[in-house]
This record gives C-alpha cells, sequence and structure tokens, in this order.
C-alpha cells in the first residue's frame, strides 16, 4: 500500500489572474509540520493570526492551472468561496480520511466537519 501525497481538486469558482486567465483546476500536497511552523515565524501572523492559513495553504498547494507559483498574493486572490473550499480540501487531506474526495464532484462543497485546524 502506498501513502497519496498529492490530490487534485477544481475550484468552485476559479482564480483570475492579472491577464483575466481563469484557473481552476490544481493540486494541493501533504502538509508536513514545517508547513504549520514556518508561518508563525512571519511578521504578517504576528500581527493577524489568521493570515497563517494564506501562509500555509501558499506552501502546500503547488500547483493552480498554468500559474508557475502559487504565492500568498496568489492566495489572497481567491474568491472567498474558493479559499473556504482550499481550507476544507487542507483538513480532509491532512486530517481526516481523503478517500472522500472520490465521491465528490469536481468543485463540489465538501462535507461539513468538525475537525478544526490549529
Amino acid at each position: 500500500m502506498s501513502l497519496q501525497t498529492e490530490f487534485p481538486f477544481t475550484l468552485p469558482k476559479g482564480y483570475v489572474d492579472e491577464h483575466g486567465t481563469l484557473h481552476r483546476t490544481g493540486i494541493m500536497r501533504l502538509a508536513c509540520a514545517r508547513d504549520e511552523i514556518e508561518p508563525l515565524r512571519d511578521g504578517r501572523v504576528k500581527e493577524n493570526e489568521s493570515y497563517a492559513t494564506v501562509i500555509v495553504l501558499s506552501r502546500v498547494v503547488t500547483e493552480l492551472g498554468t500559474v508557475s507559483r502559487v504565492t500568498t498574493k496568489t492566495i489572497e486572490s481567491l474568491f472567498v468561496s474558493d479559499f473556504g473550499y482550499l481550507q476544507d480540501l487542507y483538513r480532509i487531506v491532512n486530517f481526516q480520511d481523503p478517500s472522500i474526495l472520490e465521491a465528490l464532484e469536481p468543485g463540489a462543497p465538501f462535507p461539513r466537519t468538525s475537525v478544526e485546524v490549529g
């Protein structure tokens, strides 16, 4: 048995880049401890703890359409529904059973859970 470490996704609305190109598909990898620890050293997180989520997502979203590099600016520019979608996906792949993803249509909302990311 092998461990799945990358998970394809389709955003409900999609990221629109500075050229007006829509990007909906991407890949999120499993997070490692460093992905959650490093943002705590960032000054933006010291000002606003919620910003840690933006940094973590920019580290674990490895592909988003043809965007060459996913950055915090990319994540900040997502529509709220897409940001929430990626937060839910992060919780599922890192803290739950990712096999539930197989039953969902691309871009469909995830089942609500009680797992919280710290």
